[in-house]
């Protein structure tokens, strides 16, 4: 079972929303991916960015990491313009696909990773500290010195995670990090990213096309077609649309969102 044990710096007063997004467009080619989207994502939380594949979810995560072309509007990452400089040490971003070199041990990954982190000699022994965390707070201590190239795709998923905790991020990206992994490690990744919003302070941005993931998130942005639908916690979301699970929430967002077009079409 993985495990952090780390004590959460204080709350600061009315703190700012790590994200906030305003008018937020992004159009490649002749298609617009986002359309004018406003939302905030709060600090210290797990939000999860919730819709089905190809809405937007991940054009919208490269947006906020910095690595989206052609985005417009205003959107503010950690208090600062996404894409700034002063940002790369502060995200941790995980991608769909793992990134990590398979001809590599799970050690000796980490170990290059945490050298452009925190480059120079005089950092090895902090190098060596923040890598053995980082293994051991994915569990998978056992496998360091296994090659990435042999281990499962969940294990390989964990070695991405454990890429982005080496910097202590303040802000962690994760893209799909649960899909295709068995009911035990979904459990697992989500304990664990629970702890890191807890007791780190960090906020967790996580997408997923899985609604029953809704339910283990504080906060949510349901996307469709490259629209936010609703920006709330679950908990309002269910009472907002009388339904008992997020996942009927979603289906009762989309078919009243359909039902205030056709009724602007008949006006027309």
């Amino acid at each position: 079972m993985m495990n952090i044990s780390r004590q959460r710096p204080p709350d600061p007063p009315n703190p700012e929303p790590a994200v906030r997004a305003g008018h937020l467009t992004v159009v490649r080619g002749t298609r617009t991916v986002l359309r004018d989207l406003d939302f905030a994502v709060p600090r210290g939380r797990i939000t999860g960015l919730l819709g089905p594949s190809g809405c937007g979810k991940s054009t919208l995560i490269r947006a906020v990491v910095g690595t989206q072309a052609k985005v417009t509007g205003t959107l503010e990452v950690l208090g600062r313009p996404a894409g700034d400089a002063s940002l790369r040490s502060r995200i941790g971003y995980v991608t769909q696909a793992p990134s990590v070199y398979d001809d590599l041990t799970v050690r000796q990954n980490l170990d290059y990773f945490a050298a452009i982190l925190d480059p120079g000699r005089p950092a090895a022994d902090r190098r060596d500290h923040a890598v053995t965390r980082a293994i051991a707070d994915v569990d998978l201590t056992s496998h360091a010195g296994a090659l990435a190239g042999t281990l499962s795709g969940g294990q390989r998923s964990r070695v991405s995670l454990a890429v982005a905790l080496l910097g202590h991020p303040e802000l962690l990206v994760l893209d799909e990090p649960t899909v295709g992994l068995d009911p035990v490690l979904r459990r697992d990744l989500w304990a664990l990213f629970h702890t890191i919003a807890a007791d780190r302070g960090a906020t967790l941005l996580v997408s997923s096309h899985v609604m029953d993931e809704a339910e283990r998130c504080q906060s949510l942005l349901l996307m469709r077609e490259g629209r936010i639908l609703a920006d709330d916690t679950p908990d309002a979301l269910r009472a907002r649309t009388s339904t008992d699970t997020v996942e009927d929430a979603f289906l009762h967002l989309v078919d009243e969102a359909a039902g205030n077009t056709a009724g602007k079409e008949t006006v027309r």
